[in-house]
């Protein structure tokens, strides 16, 4: 896995299959705290734990910090093997929650769910 900081408060972790990108997460810092977004990878590359390695590193580089994230319905249970939780929406922090900020509050039919993960 290589890591790269594009901007101060931007970190990508990256899975890499010999030349070949295969999995990535990002950790978007913003001032009132750190968001988990842009988790993906390449559909002939699923199921073979690279998602797992990108956010695992994601985590152990970024995990000092309380992370939160939007994660669709269907990866919450993936996101909670890894110490996510999910939570009211209005526990995210105003930076992260802005970002929804179209659905008024109502996420039913958005098919995300909030989480966050405790630092440590």
């Amino acid at each position: 896995m290589r890591q790269s900081q594009t901007r101060r408060r931007t970190r990508i972790f990256c899975v890499f299959v010999e030349d070949t990108p295969v999995s990535v997460a990002r950790c978007k810092r913003h001032p009132d705290g750190c968001e988990v977004d842009g988790v993906f990878t390449w559909e002939e590359f699923r199921g073979k734990e690279y998602a797992r390695n990108a956010m695992e590193g994601l985590v152990a580089a970024c995990g000092s910090d309380d992370l939160y994230m939007y994660a669709v319905v269907p990866l919450v249970a993936f996101y909670a093997s890894l110490g996510f939780v999910p939570i009211k929406e209005k526990e995210l922090h105003a930076s992260v929650r802005q970002r929804y900020a179209w659905a008024l509050g109502n996420l039913k039919g958005t098919n995300v769910c909030p989480m966050k993960r405790m630092s440590g």
